[in-house]
C-alpha cells in the first residue's frame, strides 16, 4: 500500500506517480467544523437494530485517536513483526496500521493473530493478489482485502451505503481511492452537514477527516465487542 492521495478526484495513476517523486501531498479534504456525536445513540452504548448488536464504539475510536500526532508518517515498508502483538514503530504505519492498533488497544482484539489463524484454517478462500502460497504474519493483517475478507468471513459485514445514518461512531469503512484499497474507521464527531468524520492514514499520518464518502465504498464492517473486552 502507497500513499494514496494522488488518486482523488480521478487523478489516477499518473498523477499519483508525480506525487511520489516529489513526495506526499498535501490533504485537500479539510475537516470542517465538528460536533460530537457521543449522545447520539448507538455510539456509547451497544442496542439492536435491524437484528444486528451495535458495537460499543467509544473505546475503538479513542484508541484511533490517541495515534493523532503520534503517527505521522505514512510507511509501506514490509517489516518482520514479533508474533502475536507485533506492530510497526508508532510513528509510522499505512491505514490498516490505524485499524490493527485502535482495535487491540480499544477492544483487545489482536488482527495480526486472528487474520493469521483464520487464513491457516482457509488460505482458499483469501485474496490472492499477493502470488503468495503460504500465509505470513508479518504482513498478512496489513493488507486490506485480507481484513474486508475476515471481516465477512466473521459476518461484520453490512453492506455499503450512501446514507450517513448508517454509519455508528467504531464502524470500519473499506474503499477505492482510485484502484488502491483503503480502509478507515468512523468517528464519533461530524462535520456540519451530519456527516461522520473518519479517523485513517491516507498519506501524512493518523488523521481525523471529513472523507466517508469522499472514495468508492466497497465494504462496511461493524465488529461485536463486548464493553469489558479492552485491555
Amino acid at each position: 500500500m502507497r500513499d494514496l492521495r494522488g488518486f482523488a478526484k480521478g487523478r489516477g495513476w499518473k498523477s499519483c506517480q508525480c506525487a511520489l517523486a516529489i513526495g506526499f501531498l498535501g490533504l485537500w479534504l479539510g475537516c470542517g467544523r465538528v460536533q460530537s456525536a457521543s449522545d447520539e445513540p448507538g455510539n456509547q452504548v451497544a442496542k439492536e437494530t435491524a437484528g444486528k448488536s451495535v458495537v460499543v464504539a467509544s473505546p475503538i475510536v479513542q484508541a484511533a485517536r490517541t495515534q493523532i500526532g503520534q503517527t505521522t508518517m505514512y510507511d509501506p515498508a514490509y517489516v518482520g513483526l514479533k508474533y502475536p502483538d507485533g506492530d510497526v514503530p508508532l510513528e509510522r504505519g499505512v491505514c490498516t496500521d490505524v485499524i490493527i492498533r485502535a482495535l487491540r488497544k480499544g477492544a483487545g482484539l489482536d488482527l495480526q493473530k486472528l487474520v493469521h489463524e483464520d487464513m491457516k484454517k482457509a488460505f482458499v478462500k483469501y485474496p490472492k493478489i499477493w502470488g503468495l502460497k503460504k500465509t505470513d504474519r508479518n504482513i498478512d493483517h496489513r493488507r486490506v482485502p485480507n481484513l474486508s475478507c475476515y471481516f465477512e468471513r466473521e459476518g461484520y459485514s453490512l453492506g455499503a451505503s450512501k446514507n450517513k445514518r448508517d454509519y455508528l461512531a467504531g464502524d470500519l469503512v473499506a474503499c477505492l481511492v482510485g484502484k488502491r484499497p483503503h480502509i478507515m474507521i468512523v468517528s464519533d464527531k461530524k462535520a456540519k452537514d451530519g456527516t461522520p468524520l473518519v479517523i485513517h492514514n491516507i498519506g501524512s499520518g493518523t488523521k481525523e477527516e471529513n472523507t466517508l464518502f469522499a472514495f468508492k465504498i466497497t465494504g462496511h464492517f461493524r465488529l461485536k465487542i463486548s464493553p469489558n473486552r479492552p485491555r
